[in-house]
């Protein structure tokens, strides 16, 4: 018989979005899908996604998942984001090749209002009944007890299950193995599933897929403590262009943070994405529509050249993370670096952006009215040599003419943009501003 607070709209609602989740390429693993929209259709369902405090910020790969729990609180079901200020002093051994090195509790406790900070400009803490929870897995974890743990967790894990997950099995088989630290982690994350469970009634985890292990045994956990049916779901995971996954002590990152990451270089990462990742990205990563998603990429595939797939992709997560305000200086100093677009055009501020990021000298007036220009190429750096220059000088350019055009002629007060601003350049991508100081 129907549960009288189903509806068909209920019923509608929770097909809809878990079609929405499917035609984003956002289903990997999953439990039962059936008895999942079965629980979303019945009423807000809470789930949450947990994230590690292991650095001061988190990164593009972990947007997919911050992404997944507002694509549920915009269907009305309120999401949980659990920073792991107990797991994070352990670290989840899942798609790593070595040991985490332990960080200092003063650090993880920075890290974990970093992150919490960024996760607060996602997740709508006062949405009524989808109102966000941002909790820390410390609270329940630190008071109990290691024989208390042992009862209540391990008691109900068989260590058979624990070695036949993944993620831990590509430790085991690797020459440095795993230590018992890591191999608890597993149990950590299961009794968390299991008391947010019974504190806030969290129905489903949402992850990346490289959790599944862990979820599954957070699903179990909680059957066999509760008897109640639980639920799972993993999203492929946002990886490098060599196949490997973004993770915060994962090589180089593009992190939420401006500090780490600027506006500016977060954009270019996803301007210069390969025309074959544009659309998944869009997909997993925005909240464009599907339908609209299809489109734009029709329109690249007409004229790839444009790159207006990789553009969209671009201005929509910058604007996501660091607020609609920043992407046009951003565009705008793009524009200027890489697009040929008349330096003589471009606003003092956008020339300021440039120089941020491609670095910047400041010299006084004498030293740069009237100097060789390939003085000043050599002096920034841009070049090796003066004679490197006049070998190639159509590969040099100042404020985007090229010096075999231009000439060697000394800098006058005319060449100076807003009376300020020199940019060179050599070949496509190397770049430095020099600004004249003073009247």
């Amino acid at each position: 018989m129907e549960s009288p607070t189903r509806t068909a709209t209920a019923d509608d609602d929770a097909g809809a979005l878990l079609h929405d989740l499917a035609g984003r390429g956002l289903v990997h693993d999953h439990t039962d899908l059936g008895a999942l929209a079965d629980r979303l259709a019945s009423g807000p369902t809470p789930l949450y996604c947990g994230f590690d405090p292991t650095a001061d910020s988190l990164h593009v790969g972990n947007l997919q998942s911050i992404m997944l729990l507002r694509r549920f609180q915009m269907a009305g079901h309120p999401p949980v984001a659990l920073v792991g200020g107990a797991t994070g002093m352990i670290g989840d051994p899942g798609g790593r090749t070595s040991e985490r090195t332990f960080l200092e509790p003063a650090v993880l406790d920075a890290n974990r209002e970093a992150i919490g900070a960024q996760l607060s400009r996602f997740l709508d803490p006062d949405a009524g009944p989808a109102s966000a929870r941002l909790v820390d897995n410390r609270e329940w974890t630190e008071p109990m007890g290691v024989l208390e743990f042992l009862r209540d967790v391990g008691k109900h894990v068989t260590v058979n299950t624990m070695l036949s997950k993944e993620s831990v099995q590509g430790r085991i088989e690797r020459e440095s193995g795993i230590s018992f630290t890591e191999f608890s982690y597993m149990l950590l994350q299961a009794n968390d599933f299991l008391q947010l469970h019974l504190a806030h009634g969290v129905d489903l985890q949402v992850a990346g897929s490289d959790q599944w292990g862990n979820i599954t045994a957070g699903v179990d956990l909680v059957r066999r403590r509760t008897g109640d049916a639980v639920h799972g779901l993993t999203a492929p995971l946002i990886v490098r262009a060599d196949g490997t996954k973004f993770g915060k002590s994962e090589g180089e990152n593009v992190w939420l943070s401006a500090a780490r990451t600027s506006p500016f270089r977060m954009y270019q990462f996803f301007l210069n994405v390969a025309d074959d990742e544009a659309e998944g990205l869009l997909l997993r990563l925005t909240a464009v529509p599907v339908p609209e998603v299809a489109a734009i990429t029709a329109a690249h595939a007409a004229d790839p050249a444009a790159r207006s797939a990789q553009r969209r992709l671009a201005r929509e997560v910058v604007s996501l993370v660091h607020g609609p305000a920043v992407v046009g200086p951003v565009e705008d100093a793009s524009s200027v670096l890489f697009s040929g677009a008349p330096l003589a055009d471009a606003a003092p501020a956008t020339l300021d952006l440039v120089a941020e990021e491609v670095g910047r000298t400041v010299r006084t007036r004498p030293e740069v009215v009237g100097v060789d220009p390939l003085e000043l190429l050599v002096a920034s750096g841009v070049a090796r040599s003066k004679g490197e220059v006049r070998k190639n000088a159509a590969g040099y350019s100042l404020n985007g003419v090229s010096l075999a055009e231009r000439g060697a002629e000394a800098i006058g007060e005319g060449d100076l943009l807003h009376g300020r601003f020199l940019v060179l350049r050599r070949g496509r991508s190397a770049h430095h501003v020099v600004e004249a100081a003073g009247a």
